[in-house]
């Protein structure tokens, strides 16, 4: 009996041990920005000004106190960009025709959205009755994207140009020119990527297919600009305010706060950055693709209203000073 007693409690022992290993723990959600900044920033955040402090590393040169503040509408960060002169333009070897002639431009001080605009951001201005849903709601490989929590803190895709313009004009802001994105992009020295001449690789950019989809915003820091600007390289490609023009460089005359071409029959719209798809020389700064604009005279909801619209390409937002 006291064989049988024992042998009882054994088992007992065994099975609360066993069923005390399977259970597994609840893990609370990770903030909802890398800002390159000691704490997580929430997007309940009242518009103001700080001074954070970028980190050094073997890849990044040290960096200065950034200005940044953050939209009361969106949460969104924003980055301060002095007003200044900077190289525009193909400085390097692989440099596309389009890319010339290399020159300098004169900006007018910003400000310029430190992440891609977010699905959750997005939804936003959905909900207030402002924006339209994205033109697709899932990707390739998922098939609930811009309605699933898990992603709320990834990029807005299938987004047209009208789109984008009509979430930065809610927010206060606007589309940046091609020449704010590239300054914000590059600063001001003749950099081929944001983070400098460091070969692209894992660890600044999601990009040539690395990762497969896109990624959460901010998740490279080592990629950030020398304004502390972040995902200016791959993850999804962004929407510019100019109308594309491949030889504009050569034709513009006045190179103070351009704004690209007044007209176009086309309506291509001129998009930055380089995607999650892309190869490396797809990413580089100077970079220019074009992709069909919205023609906002045209029949609301038409092909010709609504233009092109991608799962690689996304926006974000800048603001005069």
């Amino acid at each position: 009996m006291k064989r049988l007693i024992s042998t009882l409690f054994l088992i007992f022992l065994i099975t609360a041990c066993g069923e005390t290993a399977t259970e597994v723990p609840t893990i609370e959600p990770t903030p909802a920005f890398v800002l390159l900044a000691t704490e997580p920033v929430p997007v309940s955040l009242p518009t103001q000004t700080e001074q954070v402090i970028l980190p050094t590393s073997t890849s990044v040169p040290a960096q200065e106190a950034i200005n940044m503040r953050f939209s009361s509408i969106d949460g969104m960060p924003q980055v301060y960009i002095p007003a200044g002169t900077f190289h525009m333009g193909g400085y390097d070897v692989r440099a596309a025709p389009d890319e010339f002639p290399a020159h300098q431009v004169t900006l007018d001080a910003y400000w310029i959205d430190q992440l891609e605009v977010t699905n959750a951001m997005y939804q936003l201005c959905v909900s207030a009755g402002v924006c339209t849903l994205p033109q697709n709601l899932g990707t390739a490989r998922k098939a609930n994207y811009f309605n699933n929590p898990e992603f709320k803190d990834y990029p807005v895709i299938y987004v047209t140009w009208g789109q984008a313009k009509a979430y930065c004009e809610w927010t206060g802001r606007r589309l940046p020119t091609e020449a704010e994105w590239e300054r914000a992009a590059r600063g001001d020295d003749m950099r081929t990527f944001p983070w400098g001449e460091d070969k692209a690789d894992y660890r600044f950019a999601n990009f040539n297919m690395l990762v497969t989809d896109t990624s959460r915003v901010g998740s490279y820091p080592l990629g950030a600009s020398p304004f502390g600007v972040l995902d200016m390289a791959g993850n999804v490609a962004e929407w510019t305010n100019d109308i594309y023009s491949p030889t504009f460089y050569a034709s513009a005359l006045e190179m103070f706060n351009p704004v690209g071409p007044t007209s176009s029959s086309s309506l291509r719209r001129v998009v930055r950055g380089g995607s999650l798809g892309d190869a490396e020389i797809n990413i580089r700064v100077s970079k220019r693709s074009s992709v069909l604009g919205s023609d906002l005279r045209a029949q609301r909801g038409s092909p010709e209203y609504l233009g092109d619209f991608s799962p690689r390409i996304g926006f974000r937002c800048a603001m005069d000073e």
